[in-house]
């Protein structure tokens, strides 16, 4: 009897111990990268989760990765970086930032920002010409 309540205080303990360490905060892997949904040739970390993409802003395609880990006080990730750098694209120094960054590549426009546990990739729609109504009398 004695021996059955030590099992099941070891077992209930290792139980425990298995479900608390699963739901700590992961570290973000930054090994293997995809196209953004809205840029194709943006990077974006291929374990990122994006739940919805927002087209509603007239002035900017974006959209939202969640990816637990991510710290907005820690900037844009110095991996990441060098993928998004690998990938063609450079960053435009007018940013005193560290948390979001300006890209370029032939002529496209990516803005990053980082935030605790997401990032948001944002395109720059382009301006549309108005037409010009007629005139009535």
């Amino acid at each position: 009897m004695k021996h059955l309540k030590i099992f099941k205080l070891i077992m209930i303990s290792c139980i425990l111990t298995l479900i608390l360490a699963s739901c700590g905060a992961k570290e973000p892997k930054w090994d293997t990268f995809e196209g953004a949904l809205n840029e194709k040739s943006f990077p974006v970390p291929h374990e990122a989760n994006s739940p919805d993409q927002t087209t509603t802003n007239v002035a900017m395609d974006y959209v939202r990765y969640s990816l637990p880990g991510l710290k907005e006080k820690n900037g844009i990730p110095d991996p990441y970086m060098e993928a998004i750098k690998a990938w063609g694209w450079t960053e435009q120094e007018d940013d005193d930032s560290d948390s979001s960054g300006v890209f370029l590549k032939e002529g496209l426009t990516v803005h990053l920002t980082v935030h605790d546990d997401y990032f948001v990739v944002m395109i720059p729609k382009e301006k549309k010409t108005s037409i010009k109504g007629l005139k009535t009398k």
